[in-house]
């Protein structure tokens, strides 16, 4: 974990709530796909949790839901701000129990870290194939940044306007993988234990205080004990979680 005052490159809307906001800035911290970032927000007193969509050295992009005050906020922040973050927070995607053929799911806001995942797993020499869900046709975002990637890309909306018609884990049965990695809210994650047929990552969206592991504000149990999400995961295996 480190501190940075991150500089505002860009910071524009995706769709009518989702916004893309690219940082300069010292990356250092950030070494996994799945990782975080814990921002400060003047006004407000707890910083505001978001994962990393991409990075490399010096930028980093971040993806973010206009759901409240914290996020309003963000959406008002012109290219030249700065903003004090946290950086490198979270354990981060395990790549090395991939398989060759690993399948990528997300759900809504939950499908940005899968972007620089789905890079890391195209530069180890795998092939992934990415679902993404959304609510309807009018909140998709990113399906032509990964088809870009070259992976195959499918896309279920719960009211059938694009793609399929239900659920991102109605695209599951059929398809050939390894493994797989997901990232979305906690239904989604319920409805993927149930037809999932490898072992695989969730990573957990939840509130959090400091974002370190100190308040233990985001505790959670697992077969192996308590652990926070901040710090211990926000990644947990299929085989240690509770439902």
């Amino acid at each position: 974990m480190k501190q940075v005052i991150y500089t505002v490159l860009v910071n524009e809307h995706l769709t009518p709530d989702v916004c893309r906001m690219e940082l300069s800035g010292d990356t250092s911290a950030i070494t996994k796909p799945g990782q975080f970032l814990n921002l400060k927000l003047d006004g407000f007193t707890l910083r505001r949790p978001i994962s990393v969509c991409d990075f490399d050295e010096g930028r980093v992009t971040i993806l973010y839901k206009i759901v409240g005050s914290g996020t309003a906020a963000m959406e008002k922040l012109a290219p030249g701000s700065t903003i004090d973050a946290l950086s490198g927070l979270g354990n981060g995607f395990d790549i090395s129990k991939s398989g060759s053929a690993p399948l990528l799911i997300g759900g809504g806001v939950g499908i940005p870290p899968l972007y620089k995942l789905c890079k890391e797993l195209l530069a180890h020499e795998r092939k992934p194939t990415v679902l993404l869900g959304f609510n309807s046709k009018n909140e998709i975002f990113f399906e032509h940044e990964f088809a870009e990637l070259g992976v195959s890309t499918l896309i279920a909306t719960i009211d059938g306007s694009y793609g399929t018609r239900g659920f991102v884990s109605d695209l599951m049965p059929g398809i050939d993988y390894s493994y797989f990695y997901t990232c979305g809210p906690m239904p989604m994650f319920k409805a993927i234990e149930q037809v999932a047929e490898t072992s695989g990552q969730f990573s957990f969206e939840e509130r959090m205080g400091c974002g370190f592991g100190a308040c233990m504000g985001c505790s959670c149990q697992t077969r192996f004990g308590n652990k926070r999400i901040c710090v211990d995961g926000p990644v947990f295996e299929r085989e240690e979680i509770i439902w």
